[in-house]
This record gives structure tokens, C-alpha cells and sequence, in this order.
């Protein structure tokens, strides 16, 4: 975590290499950061410093919590109040901010909302420590298991060795570590610091891979133990609980973690972080529980009480879960479990995948296709069976999840194909300097049109870009490009089975002996074969095409996703969006880490809303907040106040509103959102969305 003095206005620039986010604090003079010891703040931070000012402003209008130095909470002031607190001694916890930020302050302090700021006032020239902790999250160890798969299950028993508490504020994603890394070898073998917790919790299983892989993400967040046996159940304690329920062994277990998950993020706000919380206010008065007297609770005791509710009475509040994965019951898939762990995936075991066929998606007549040789295409000799129906296929989709992924062999349309690889480049990043670079390489001159893209990234305040256009490169320059440390490169033009066409001929990516560029975009007919070689030879994720694609529409969803991950949005999350507004977006998909962003959000979470006028002055918005990398899975969002005062988790949809044009406008008008209307995608940006008719 560095600290320095802002280079364009007086105040603190806090950066944070490893994610290769930043964020600023302004202060009403220059100020001289000094280090300082990080023991005084009451929540662990990585680094902190000393300044002395008289105010501090934050550049966004963010919700803050006002706690005494023992960490006791005074105020949360989401609902944009001013505010005066007499001398005492003072920790500001901010949320929102792409690394956890805190300052220690003694004194009066004054809070004040001011357009989309949140400014402190202090008695005169004051010290203000600050602390920033990184999201980022390193496994503590690695475990090695054989083939067989009783080992696979003690490696498993050890994921909440990765937890930071067994309290209900586990929810929080910033509170679950990262799993133990998981490898193949010839012996069993784990460090004896990742000993197994004692939450007297077990999931009892058939020792086979069908039966254990499904409970993974499970036994990460109960801190369970996994044992073999013959009728699948969950133990905690004295209680029991089958896990064999309606809709099989898979639906069951997967289930079970969304309610113990769920009733956590409710019972939490009994403890450190006393917000009105929209799902608890629409779940309590369904259910016969204390959630006081369950967050003081032991664990076993508290996930029985959970448990006794019947999961049909909290099914429609249950949020829509950040990822389902596909994942083949194979040995060598067991290194994937810890990365699904993190994420808390919900895992299916996938029955044999059905072929589909890709189809062109128009006449080859009438539109220009990205197929290198367009004479032979006006000739009519190239067929569509270029794509093999043996490794391209269609997956089932899965209910209440909001990205899909595969873990396993072939191609499967419209969902993330993950590698392994790639997810573990996700762990392994080194500090990179501050800058996004971005490259848009375009390298045919009839689809200039699409590099116009270029102008789309980069337009976000308080991060600093370097985009880049290059125009037919050869060989030697694009693969020079491919293996410079970059952030993206978004390539307009061809592949053909030789490779992606340079100006001198295809580059086969095989060719290449390692590639920098940490995500990219392959805008180009069947890139598929060489995105998976840039997957493979460095980078940690993409998108790409799996068929011929036409030139007008793979124009509009390059420009499509180029705006969506400009605003912070995953690549998974990104292309569903662009692909709802493109007839034949099924034709693309996500190679490797597709819970990658580009960029940080401005608002923490990306967020994406559907407008439908009703009557007169009136709308009603869906609002959807995708959970991200650095806000995972059980953040909270916070609406403008104009909006709601409350707090909800994080999911799409995240609820319905009814408003008026002045309070859309107040929020769209403060933040680049992309915005549904009639079916169609806008920005807020835009001129004249919400005219009154």
C-alpha cells in the first residue's frame, strides 16, 4: 500500500499495486505524509500515515461510520445528515472505496454532505492517521492430495482454516480468506498451520468426487470437516440434517449454503454493523427467530436454528448467488476447489453436455463477415462446420445465479470456460505501476469504425489511463505487443486457422513464449483457439468468439463492452449485459478468469438499472449491483439517499423502486450508469432519457 501527495490537488493519493486500484483523500492545504504504526486502529490495515490539515474531503459522496477507537459504532450516516461530534477520539470507517479505509482523528469533528463529497472539519490544523488494508487475499499454504479422493476430502476439510471468524459477520466477504492452494502429488501432505477449525460441524459424504466436489464452497464457510459415509447429511453438534432434500443431493447442499449464508447476513447486523438492512426488514416479521440471541449463539447451536426454517419461507429474498459452476468430476479438476471455495460457488456436477450447432448469424451475401478470405466466402465455399459440435456445446443453464461458469473440456456457449491457470494468476499478481494501459489494435482498415473505441476507455476521474491505437501490425510488433505488461489489449480484425491476421501475415499465439496482457478481447471470427493460447501463455482471462461473427454487430458489442469494463464491470458480467442487447452475442464467450475487472467501480459495485415509465412522472427502476473481486459476495450497496435509506446485499436484481424524473435524474446524473429502457441500452450520460411525455 503506498502513500503520497496528490500530484494535482493537496491531498493524500492512497494506491494499492496489487490490485492496481486507487483512491484520494483532498485536504484544504499540501500535506507530508509520514508512516506511522498501524497498532492504534482498532480494524488490521496494512499501512498508515500521519497528516496534519484542517479538513478532509472525499471525493465521493460515500457512506461513512463514526466509531468510538474500541471500535464501538456511534454513527452510520448513509442517510446524508451533517453532523457535529463533540472532542473525542474518533475512527472513520469508509465503505466503498476499492481498499478498506479507516483515519483516527482526536478532537471536535464536523460532517458535511456537499453535492457528491462528504467533507470533515476539524478545530483547526489537526492529525489525522490514516490506514488503508488491500482486498487483496493470499492462500496460507498449499495442500497436497493423491488421486485418491479420501484425500481430496481432508484437503477440503481444511478450507475454514482460511476463515478469519465463525461468527455470522463471516458473510462479509472481506472476513473469508483465500483457501489453502490445492496441488497433485504422489502423498498426502498439509502444513500443520492449516489445521482444520473446531466448529464441531461435519459433512458426511460418499467418498467419490460426485458427492464432494458439490460440497466445497460448503465446507469452506462452516468450517465443516468432511468424512466419508454412506447417506450424505450435514452435522453440527447433536443436530442432523439430511442432505438428500427435494431436487437431489446437489440442489440440497447448494441450498443449504444459501440459507446459513443468507441468515448470516441478517444476524450480522446484530454486531459490528448495526445498518437497516432491506432483506432482514422483509424476512423478520416471516420468521419466529432472535437475531440477537442468535449472534451470540455457538456455532453448531446457531446453524441448527437456522436450519429449522423451511427454506421455502425465505427462497424469494434469498439474493441470486455471484457464480454456478460446472465442474467435471475429474482428479485433476480438485485444484479448481479452493478458487470455487473463495467464491463461494454453487457447484453442479454437469451431465453429458448437449451439441449445438453455430450458426452464421446473416446471409454471407449481404453482410461483410470477419472471415479472413471474403472471396472465398462471395464464392460461397466456406461451410459452417468449422466449429467441431464435439468440443462446442450447449450448458444448462442454472437457476438463482448471476454468472455461469464451466470447469471442464470444450467450449460451452454463452458461459465462462474457466482455466485453472488463470485463476491462480489471480493470486499471483505482482505490483504494477498505476497507470491502466490499454491497447485497441486494429489491423484492418474496413472495420475502423470499431476502433473508435479507443475514446471509450480512459473516462473515469481519479484513475489514470494510457490508451493506446495501434494499425496494422506485423507479426513481430503485435507479438512484441502480446508479451509487454499490459492491462488490456482489444484486438478489431481477423483469425483465421493460422492465427490472428498481422499485416504480414497470421501470428499463431503458440508462436508466442509468454503474453503480459492481463485480459484481452479477440473481436474477430472463431478467436476461441487463440484466446485459449493467450489464457495459457500468461494472461488471466478474455473474451472471444466460437463462429463466424458479423462485422456490424461485433462492432456494436465491442463498443458495448468497451464502455461496460470501463465502468468496473467483471468480463463475465460485462458480455451477459452486451449479449442481451445483441441477437447473436451467444456467439461470444469468456475464457479464464472471468470474475476480472478492468477497472474499479466508481461506486464500489458496478450497478446497472432498468427503467419503465408507468404513469405520468413515474418509473420503475430495477436496480441491479453486481458483486465484484474486491466487493464479493455478501457487500453491501448503499442507494443514494434520494433512493432508499437502506442497505441491501448485493445481487442482481438488487430491488424494484418507483420514482420520478427529478429523482432519477439526481442519482444519474452524478455517475456513469448503463441504463434499459424499452429493451434497448443507454447511458446516463445521455441527453433526455426520462422527458416527460
Amino acid at each position: 500500500m503506498e502513500f503520497r501527495r496528490h500530484a494535482e490537488r493537496a491531498g493524500l493519493d492512497i494506491y494499492d499495486a496489487i490490485e492496481n486500484v486507487r483512491f484520494a483523500l483532498f485536504t484544504g492545504e499540501s500535506v507530508h505524509p509520514t508512516p506511522v504504526d498501524t497498532s492504534g486502529f482498532y480494524f488490521p490495515v496494512d499501512a498508515a500515515v500521519e497528516i496534519e490539515t484542517p479538513t478532509l474531503e472525499i471525493p465521493q459522496d460515500v457512506p461513512v461510520a463514526l466509531r468510538g477507537q474500541n471500535g464501538t459504532m456511534i454513527v452510520e450516516t448513509s442517510d446524508e445528515r451533517d453532523r457535529t461530534l463533540g472532542s473525542d477520539d474518533y475512527l472513520v470507517e469508509l465503505s466503498t472505496t476499492p481498499m478498506k479505509l479507516y483515519f483516527l482523528v482526536n478532537g471536535r469533528l464536523t460532517l458535511e454532505h456537499r453535492d457528491d463529497t462528504v467533507r470533515f472539519s476539524f478545530d483547526g490544523k489537526t492529525a489525522v492517521r490514516v490506514g488503508a488494508r488491500s482486498f487483496h487475499d493470499r492462500p496460507a499454504g498449499t495442500i497436497t492430495v493423491t488421486d485418491d479422493v479420501r484425500d481430496t476430502m481432508r484437503a477440503v476439510s481444511r478450507f475454514g482454516s482460511a476463515l478469519k471468524t465463525l461468527s455470522p459477520e463471516r458473510s462479509f466477504p472481506t472476513l473469508r480468506g483465500h483457501p489453502p492452494l490445492v496441488e497433485r502429488g504422489d502423498e498426502f501432505a498439509a502444513p500443520t498451520s492449516l489445521d482444520p477449525p473446531e466448529t464441531d460441524v461435519k459433512l458426511v459424504v460418499p467418498p467419490d468426487r460426485e458427492h464432494v466436489y458439490p460440497v466445497v464452497s460448503l465446507a469452506y464457510y462452516l468450517g465443516a470437516s468432511v468424512v466419508p459415509g454412506g447417506d450424505p447429511r450435514l452435522v453440527a453438534g447433536s443436530f442432523e440434517r439430511s442432505l438428500t432434500g427435494p431436487g437431489g443431493y446437489v440442489e440440497t447442499v447448494n441450498r443449504t449454503l444459501r440459507q446459513v449464508f443468507f441468515l448470516d447476513c441478517l444476524t450480522r447486523t446484530e454486531g459490528y454493523y448495526t445498518v437497516e438492512l432491506h432483506e432482514r426488514e422483509a424476512v423478520e416479521p416471516l420468521v419466529d427467530l432472535d437475531f440477537a440471541d442468535l449472534y451470540e449463539m455457538p456455532l453448531a447451536e446457531r446453524l441448527a436454528a437456522y436450519l429449522s426454517v423451511p427454506f421455502r419461507t425465505l427462497e424469494s429474498h434469498i439474493p441470486n448467488w455471484r457464480l454456478g459452476v460446472d465442474l467435471t468430476p475429474t482428479a485433476e479438476n480438485v485444484e479448481y476447489t479452493p478458487y470455487l471455495a473463495k467464491d463461494l460457488a454453487l457447484v453442479r456436477i454437469p451431465d453429458t453436455p448437449t451439441p449445438k450447432a453455430i450458426k452464421p448469424m446473416s446471409d454471407a451475401q449481404t453482410e461483410f463477415f470477419r472471415s479472413p478470405s471474403s472471396d472465398a466466402l462471395a464464392r460461397g465455399v466456406i461451410g459452417w462446420d468449422t466449429v467441431d459440435e464435439r468440443d462446442v456445446f450447449q450448458v444448462d443453464p442454472m437457476s438463482n445465479v448471476i454468472e455461469q461458469a464451466w470447469a471442464g473440456p470444450g467450449y460451452p456457449l454463452t458461459v465462462n470456460k474457466l482455466d485453472v491457470s488463470a485463476l491462480r494468476r489471480r493470486i499471483d499478481r505482482r505490483p504494477s505501476d498505476d497507470t491502466i494501459d490499454i491497447h485497441v489494435v486494429c489491423n484492418d482498415e474496413r472495420m475502423m469504425e470499431e476502433d473508435t473505441v479507443r475514446e471509450l476507455y480512459g473516462l473515469r476521474d481519479l484513475l489514470d489511463f494510457d490508451v493506446t491505437a495501434h494499425y496494422d501490425l506485423s507479426r513481430e510488433e503485435f507479438a512484441d505487443l502480446l508479451a509487454r505488461s499490459a492491462d488490456f489489449v482489444h484486438y478489431i480484425g481477423h483469425v483465421d486457422d493460422s492465427g490472428i491476421l498481422c499485416a504480414d501475415g497470421p501470428l499463431d499465439v503458440k508462436s508466442v513464449s509468454e503474453v503480459g496482457a492481463s485480459a484481452f478481447l479477440l473481436n474477430a471470427c472463431q478467436s476461441y483457439e487463440q484466446g485459449h493460447e493467450l489464457v495459457t501463455k500468461g494472461s488471466r482471462g478474455g473474451v472471444v468468439t466460437l463462429s463466424p461473427v458479423g462485422n456490424p454487430m461485433a462492432t456494436e458489442l465491442g463498443r458495448t463492452l468497451a464502455r461496460l469494463l470501463n465502468c468496473g464491470f467483471p468480463l463475465r458480467v460485462a458480455l451477459s449485459i452486451a449479449q442481451r442487447h445483441s441477437t447473436h452475442g451467444y456467439q461470444y464467450t469468456v475464457l479464464g478468469d472471468g470474475g476480472l475487472s478492468l477497472v474499479q467501480s466508481e461506486r464500489g459495485i458496478p450497478r446497472h438499472i432498468s427503467v419503465e415509465r408507468t404513469d405520468g412522472d413515474r418509473f420503475d427502476v430495477e436496480v441491479n449491483a453486481y458483486p465484484t473481486d474486491l466487493f464479493g459476495f455478501g457487500s453491501h450497496v448503499n442507494l443514494d439517499h434520494v433512493w432508499s435509506r437502506l442497505r441491501y446485499l448485493a445481487s442482481e436484481p438488487l430491488t424494484r423502486l418507483v420514482l420520478t424524473t427529478e429523482q432519477l435524474r439526481a442519482v444519474c446524473s452524478t455517475q456513469l450508469l448503463p441504463i434499459e429502457i424499452g429493451g434497448e441500452l443507454h447511458w446516463s450520460d445521455e441527453s433526455d432519457l426520462f422527458t416527460s411525455d
